[in-house]
């Protein structure tokens, strides 16, 4: 009696020790159909960390030893025109990014794309990662955990934990919510001709007081242009704090991107749910002999800040231009560079959604010209309404773009929790989980 007590006692010990170490080496070495991304070999190490973790199951650990860009990324199926949102707890300990700090470091992201949630850099504890982000006209996403960045490097190590999506629902309102920063001061240092130059510049009164009237007459004509298909609500900050980096491009030289202004309106973005953002700057004043920062524009769009359309409004160069005053002669559509840079965003969301649209300057290709002191404001109209005559048909920016809007918390008040990056919580769901990975690995081979 006592043998047979001491074989089952056995029996149930090796099945635990089985079972034990059928769970030891899932959480070590399954990665849950993740993928191991990297730009080269030899700078990263994946593991599954089961000493530096969130919650019960093992972490995603990316040690880039040098500066890489590595990422582990899941395939997703997503319905089109959805918003979704990702979330995971990570902690890093000493990333540094070897360029653009922003863009580097440990964040979630679409793989091969710009779309991307903040990230997070230097030594810092567990905290949430929250990335939102509407799928378009895509069937699928590859959403990716990542240390670097799709045009940065970042050495260090990152553990990401508690993987999340949700999908909301999106809103059909056309009523766009606009904040305009204005930076009063600019002071940076910048290469010019192989030396750094030291540059000091600040607006005026009279530069805040045209910002402000024009945002005004903006609003008012953003709905009569669109016959009222849109509506435009804004904000105004002024930011006393000087921009102290520029961007720079072989195209449009230097320029205020998001990178260069993040610490400044970061807060203010957050706690609010903004569909476009406007930077009033000057970066010339010939008065004082100084324009080496200038190239040939006088407001700049199509850019992003998260998923937000992102817009640089430069004061002109000289006190006597005329191009934010109104003057019944010289100019009645003041407010055209704000609207200028707001349908280049329209015009890359339509193109993003798989739309066909024309480029917004080609106007002339249309038939269209600049009708002095209007301007362009007709070829505004027709294009915010497909009123464009082109062989036999017409062509402009779809009804429907002015519902895409980027993607808030509010569009997952409603959401719908999905399972795509669920790990088995039981001996079965690992050993079925162990059998699929097999059978892939298996069916790769042949």
């Amino acid at each position: 009696m006592g043998k047979k007590i001491i074989k089952n006692l056995f029996g149930i010990l090796l099945i635990v020790f089985i079972i034990a170490g059928i769970v030891f080496v899932y959480q070590t070495y399954n990665y849950n159909e993740f993928e191991k991304r990297i730009k080269e070999p030899g700078k990263t190490v994946f593991t599954r960390d089961g000493d530096i973790k969130y919650g019960e199951n093992y972490s995603y650990k990316i040690e880039n030893t040098d500066f890489h860009d590595a990422m582990f990324s899941k395939k997703i199926a997503v319905n089109p025109n959805t918003p979704y949102k990702v979330t995971c707890k990570v902690k890093v300990e000493n990333v540094e990014n070897e360029e653009n700090g922003k863009t580097g470091g440990a964040h979630i992201c679409i793989a091969d794309t710009t779309e991307k949630s903040i990230s997070i850099s230097g030594t810092q504890d567990w905290q949430e990662l929250t990335f939102l982000f509407n799928s378009k006209n895509r069937t699928e996403v590859e959403i990716g955990f990542r240390l670097g960045g799709y045009d940065a490097l970042s050495k260090g190590t990152a553990w990401f934990s508690d993987f999340t999506m949700e999908a909301g629902i999106q809103s059909d309102d056309t009523n766009w919510k606009v904040a305009c920063f204005i930076f009063p001061k600019i002071d940076v240092d910048v290469e010019v001709n192989g030396q750094v130059q030291h540059v000091s510049l600040q607006m005026t009164d009279n530069d805040i007081r045209a910002v402000k009237t024009n945002l005004e007459r903006y609003q008012t004509s953003i709905a009569e242009i669109s016959h009222q298909k849109m509506s435009v609500e804004y904000e105004v900050y002024t930011i006393e704090e000087p921009i102290h980096t520029l961007s720079y491009d072989e195209e449009n030289g230097y320029y205020v991107s998001a990178n260069d202004v993040y610490d400044q309106i970061h807060t203010y973005v957050e706690q609010n749910e903004y569909d476009h953002i406007y930077v009033a700057i000057r970066l010339a004043d010939t008065q004082k002999g100084n324009d080496i920062l200038v190239n040939d524009w006088i407001g700049l769009g199509g850019m992003d800040y998260f998923g937000i359309g992102f817009s640089n409004i430069r004061m002109p160069d000289d006190e006597n231009n005329y191009v934010y005053q109104y003057h019944y002669l010289l100019n009645t559509f003041p407010e055209e560079v704000f609207i200028h840079e707001f349908l280049h965003t329209l015009e890359r969301n339509s193109e993003e959604y798989g739309y066909e649209v024309p480029a917004l300057h080609d106007f002339s290709k249309y038939g269209y010209s600049d009708r002095g002191n209007q301007g362009l404001k007709e070829w505004y109209e027709d294009y915010m309404n497909q009123e464009i005559e082109y062989q036999g048909t017409k062509i402009g920016i779809p009804q429907q773009m002015y519902t895409y809007k980027p993607v808030h918390e509010s569009d997952f008040r409603y959401s719908t929790y999905l399972d795509v990056f669920e790990e088995p919580d039981n001996i079965i769901e690992i050993v079925r989980s162990l059998f699929i990975r097999v059978g892939k690995l298996f069916d790769e081979k042949q």
